[in-house]
């Protein structure tokens, strides 16, 4: 065969090769649509919420922006399309699963039971549970939420969490369900709810856009218990879930995952100009320096 009757044979198979690699469910339906929908929350904070100007903004989302660069890249294809979707506690996992979204970009804890229904990044936080109050209750402890109402969102792992203490306590706790963050503050600010639960870094958030934030503090409690988040996708997808943990872990080995972390944890963030003041844990640390998806909760 001559050199040039060679070359084209060559540059198919690469072209086939390139293909391959960049096979799955997920790619496939990417590259077919010519855009990727992604899931965010509105009030996630910082994780994504909606800014001043009612286009979603956060940490996860800016990390799920090197995603997308990535796919433009790899896929040859730099007027990809990226189309935003908003998500609830409720409906994120469902979204995912029947392919109305491609990739979560929220504030959403891995756990063994959510990984029966779909997949998750290598860890991009580590938060632990807390509970929030007004500080008018004069609770001090989830002891004092004796034979009270708290509030958990629906949808959050912390209604299962929620029931634990209760029993495990013999707290004998009315659980009320918000659909949203935003409905769980309001029935905390408004008495409805002597407490809510959550994760830490999600009640902080939630805290610092209040109102009046000082109304509001923390029981002191500690639970031992590290829930790690992730971005969230399709399950069973082994080629979508490469590229994205590639990212990921690329980013966190040349010191621009801190950045991110920090631009959106440790500064001033909007639209008011809050800084939560929470800085990596030695848990997040530990992810970013040998990033795993492992969980064991």
């Amino acid at each position: 065969m001559s050199r040039m009757h060679a070359l084209p044979s060559a540059i198919a198979i690469a072209v086939f090769s390139i293909s391959a690699a960049l096979a799955g469910p997920t790619l496939d339906n990417i590259r077919s649509k010519k855009a990727i929908t992604i899931g965010y929350r509105e009030t996630s904070i910082p994780f994504s919420y909606l800014g001043a100007d009612q286009k979603p903004v956060g940490f996860s989302l800016d990390l799920c922006a090197h995603v997308v660069d990535r796919l433009k890249a790899d896929l040859g294809a730099p007027d990809l399309q990226v189309k935003l979707t908003p998500v609830n506690s409720s409906n994120r996992i469902p979204l995912i699963q029947n392919g109305t979204i491609d990739l979560e970009c929220g504030g959403t804890a891995s756990s063994k039971q959510r990984l029966e229904q779909v997949s998750f990044s290598v860890s991009t936080f580590a938060s632990q549970t807390a509970w929030l109050t007004k500080v008018s209750s004069g609770l001090k402890t989830p002891k004092d939420l004796k034979g009270k109402t708290i509030v958990v969102t629906q949808g959050s792992d912390a209604l299962g969490i929620a029931k634990g203490i209760s029993q495990d306590d013999d707290l004998n706790l009315t659980i009320a369900q918000a659909k949203d963050h935003a409905e769980s503050l309001l029935l905390l600010s408004t008495g409805r709810a002597a407490a809510w639960v959550e994760a830490d870094i999600l009640l902080a958030g939630m805290r610092a856009d209040y109102s009046k934030p000082a109304d509001l503090t923390f029981l002191k409690a500690n639970y031992g218990t590290i829930y790690y988040y992730g971005l969230m996708f399709s399950k069973d997808d082994p080629e979508f879930k490469k590229v994205v943990d590639d990212v990921l872990s690329k980013l966190m080995a040349s010191g621009e995952f801190t950045r991110i972390y920090d631009k959106w944890f440790m500064a001033a963030i909007p639209p008011k100009n809050i800084n939560l003041g929470f800085p990596m844990t030695d848990a997040l640390r530990e992810r970013v320096a040998h990033p795993s998806d492992v969980v064991n909760n």
